[in-house]
């Protein structure tokens, strides 16, 4: 005889992080729905954002920035840039695997900088 197949077989826990700031939701109990936010203060945020979205008739998907966030954001992307040419001037040069393996990792800890829009 068969075994019944699992309950939820393609349930696998995954890493969830918070839809206003970013930061990583502990896993909590293993029922109910999976948490949206890490903490009340995001969850408000983010009713605050829904109801300012809907008064000015944006788009529900719109991204709203202020300046200094653009502004911050295009700083970012320059610095991602600039450590992408140094891997690809470093890699023209001959460097050596380690170096390579250095100036990619920067590059990775920025592009995790950069997800973080908030």
């Amino acid at each position: 005889m068969e075994p019944p197949p699992a309950a939820f077989p393609d349930r696998t826990p995954t890493a969830r992080h918070c839809a206003w700031c970013g930061r990583r939701i502990p896993q909590a109990a293993k029922q109910g729905r999976p948490r949206t936010y890490c903490a009340q203060s995001c969850r408000q945020r983010a009713y605050e954002r829904r109801g300012a979205v809907q008064r000015t008739g944006l788009p529900e998907d719109a991204v709203v920035l202020s300046a200094a966030e653009l502004a911050d954001l295009q700083d970012r992307m320059f610095q991602l840039r600039c450590a992408a040419e140094d891997v690809v001037t470093a890699a023209d040069d001959g460097a050596d695997g380690e170096e390579l393996r250095k100036l990619a990792a920067q590059v990775v800890d920025m592009v995790g900088e950069l997800e973080r829009l908030r």
